[in-house]
């Protein structure tokens, strides 16, 4: 009994360490958080992030293959074509070999602000003009309308409306640039299945915090953030185990790949990260942001934490999307 008293006490000293996220020396698993007594118990429930520091195509294969859930049927592949005049987009040769390799479609759907890809057309020829249509078929999902997908228990959203094309897939592969952004502080993979997978309409329902398909409303921060975990728990529980999720940290501007006139990048690329998990990889890859030594990291972390954007994974967590405590594993 004194024994396990005495083994209470070390834990509860040791579980605010765990709020700081990935400390360990390079090479080694590392975990953002200590829930339960059994270090191996421990390693054996934490969501895995894996990590490869070098950007390129092979290494992209590398981490997917890593994840042990193979890609199967017809195969969207999720990621940011660029808003015409932007260039911190995932470039088409880094993707290619991934993209082709499941014989995975490119799939966007047109965005609710205006600019270079809100409509088909115009879409269309920006993914040809940044050269998407040369690895793969680039299927905008809202060309011929949108359905409506089931969202339970939402506190701001009643559904989620995504492009009808996307009910055409089998399996989602979402694959994102992680980086800052103007609203949301950051985008990484929940934020490119919900805004990133939603009609126009749907865009707009997921900024308005629920209010309306035609108008961005005026909600609060916290509300339009809750709305975006809500509506990639709609995307979440649609495809069941068919999705996985790999973030490239690289390019790592404060503004997103939506924007056209982005800032360049003031630090360092970080690598290559892939999980099961969605809130599990957003969260490596802003703790790998805060643990860089590179000075320019001050800039993403202020474009982050001015626009609260960590309230995103507190929610997600909250509604049961994933985890923020994982063990990190790199890859060589």
């Amino acid at each position: 009994m004194r024994r396990y008293l005495s083994n209470l006490l070390i834990l509860f000293f040791m579980l605010p360490l765990s709020m700081y996220g990935c400390n360990a020396s390079h090479g080694e698993g590392r975990n953002g958080g200590i829930e339960q007594p059994s270090a191996g118990s421990l390693q054996s429930e934490l969501p895995k992030v894996y990590l490869m520091k070098e950007i390129n195509s092979e290494n992209l294969i590398k981490v997917y293959e890593a994840l042990g859930r193979t890609a199967k049927g017809k195969v969207a592949v999720k990621l940011s074509t660029g808003e015409p005049g932007g260039h911190n987009f995932l470039q088409p040769a880094l993707i290619k070999d991934l993209v082709q390799k499941m014989n995975g479609t490119i799939v966007e759907c047109n965005t609710a602000y205006g600019g270079g890809r809100s409509d088909t057309e115009s879409h269309r020829k920006a993914a040809r003009d940044h050269g998407f249509t040369s690895v793969a078929n680039v299927d905008i999902m809202d060309a011929d309308g949108e359905v409506e997908l089931p969202l339970e228990g939402g506190r701001h959203l009643k559904k989620d409306i995504v492009g009808s094309h996307y009910l055409n897939y089998d399996f989602t592969v979402v694959l994102s640039h992680f980086k800052g952004h103007a609203m949301g502080g950051f985008g990484g993979a929940i934020k490119n299945i919900s805004i990133g997978i939603a009609s126009s309409n749907g865009k707009r329902y997921i900024h308005s915090a629920g209010a309306s398909t035609t108008s961005w409303g005026n909600p609060s921060q916290d509300d339009f953030l809750e709305s975006m975990a809500e509506a990639a728990k709609a995307i979440i529980e649609h495809c069941g185990e068919n999705i996985l999720y790999i973030s490239v940290a690289n390019n790592l501007s404060v503004d997103c790949d939506c924007d056209s006139s982005p800032e360049d990048p003031k630090m360092c690329d970080i690598g290559i990260l892939a999980s099961l998990d969605p809130v599990a990889l957003d969260k490596a890859c802003t703790d790998l942001v805060r643990a860089s030594d590179d000075h320019g990291k001050i800039h993403l972390i202020e474009r982050i934490d001015s626009r609260h954007g960590m309230h995103t994974l507190d929610y997600a967590e909250k509604i049961g999307l994933g985890s923020q405590k994982y063990e990190l594993v790199e890859l060589k």
